[in-house]
């Protein structure tokens, strides 16, 4: 990026690729071309370049290699985990998710709601989190699947995962997370959370888009919903995308090595945006809990403005609203804050800011000042 350009506070959407990352790929996109299932050199070359990476991500996720299959993204991973599941119990039964969930573990759901499945979507409390005692209540015997993602893509705040998980176990329920938000950014370790299945996308720290994978746990029931030949166990056929599944190790092996580090720092960075903000304008609120989670993440309501208003005004920044718009343009609240509870006409001030490994205090000075310097000025004109 060059100095004219707009400070990118929108990494929850995207990340830019790493020079490390790209360095690693390169070799497979235009040298190492073999098939990975080919016997000879060549496609042993991709082949073991592939087994590397799978090595690199179980390694992050507390996994063992076998239990990783790569796919193009979160939404293939979500749907071989929610539909794969339910083709290999082979009996339509229960399912338990959240009101907050991505549309790509949604409309699987409701995919399967249509087959015959019973779906229980489990309310947030004010804070954004799941509640639990509504969670234990929905938990029957006959829950086959929970699925609740580990942290929100709109406003980041962190869900308890391995709360819901231990409390399923006891009901013999398999549970998924999709982590496509969380891998890279806080510490993830599938025995931690109690996950069979876990997702993970790859253009959300800064790897390829259209690369990802889906942890499985040894011994989960799942049926592929692609068919083809058996590559990644069966599970994913077709052949693989080596410079990408590449890079994704190399990701993978960079957020292991240094997440501490810029966990911390992106932090701060979110709590100095949040306070210079709160010191420009007056009545300016928190979306989500304060402190459970993402470090990156902060989702802020302006007062009185809409945040697509904010945005467009705030040409120093690229953001993103957390909004919708109908086919006729009509400005819809974000239905992950209308959950908390908030007045759908205040949720219409939303604004998602993500910091990412490139944003500077500088920037999140000159971030805050502009955004503020909009919503002030449209105020003052609407007076």
């Amino acid at each position: 990026m060059t100095s004219d350009d707009p400070i990118y506070l929108d990494h929850n959407a995207t990340t830019p690729l790493l020079p490390e990352v790209v360095e690693a790929m390169l070799p497979y996109l235009e040298q190492h071309h073999g098939n990975p299932s080919s016997g000879h050199r060549y496609g042993r070359q991709a082949s073991e370049a592939v087994e590397g990476a799978r090595s690199q991500v179980a390694e992050l996720i507390g996994a063992e290699p076998e239990e990783i299959v790569f796919t193009s993204g979160g939404t293939e991973s979500n749907n071989i985990a929610i539909r794969g599941v339910a083709d290999g119990v082979r009996s339509p039964d229960h399912v338990l998710t959240s009101c907050i969930e991505h549309p790509a573990v949604v409309r699987p759901c409701q995919r399967l709601e249509e087959q015959g499945w019973n779906v229980d979507e489990v309310p947030v409390d004010a804070d954004g989190q799941v509640e639990f005692a509504g969670f234990e209540r929905a938990l029957d015997s006959q829950t086959t699947l929970v699925t609740v993602m580990h942290a929100n893509n709109e406003t980041g705040v962190l869900q308890p995962v391995a709360e819901c998980a231990e409390r399923a176990k006891e009901h013999d329920a398999l549970v998924h997370t999709d982590a496509a938000q969380s891998v890279g950014k806080v510490p993830v370790d599938v025995d931690d959370l109690g996950v069979d299945l876990l997702t993970i996308a790859g253009h959300k720290f800064y790897a390829p888009k259209g690369v990802g994978a889906l942890y499985v746990r040894d011994g989960t029931p799942v049926e592929p919903v692609l068919l083809g030949a058996g590559q990644e166990g069966g599970l994913r056929p077709g052949t693989e995308n080596v410079a990408s599944i590449v890079a994704l190790g190399e990701a993978c092996e960079i957020a292991a090595r240094t997440l501490d580090e810029e966990r911390a720092r992106q932090t701060a960075l979110r709590l100095k945006l949040w306070e210079r903000l709160q010191a420009r304008v007056p009545g300016i609120q928190l979306n989500g809990h304060p402190t459970q989670r993402l470090p990156n993440t902060l989702n802020v309501r302006f007062p009185k403005r809409p945040g697509s208003e904010v945005l467009a005004d705030t040409t120093e920044v690229a953001a993103s609203t957390g909004s919708a718009c109908h086919e006729d343009g009509q400005q819809v609240a974000s239905d992950v804050v209308t959950a908390m509870g908030v007045d759908p006409n205040d949720a219409l001030g939303s604004v998602r800011l993500s910091i990412g490994r490139g944003t500077t205090e500088a920037d999140i000075e000159r971030a805050a000042d502009a955004l503020a310097d909009a919503a002030l000025d449209r105020e003052k004109r609407s007076i």
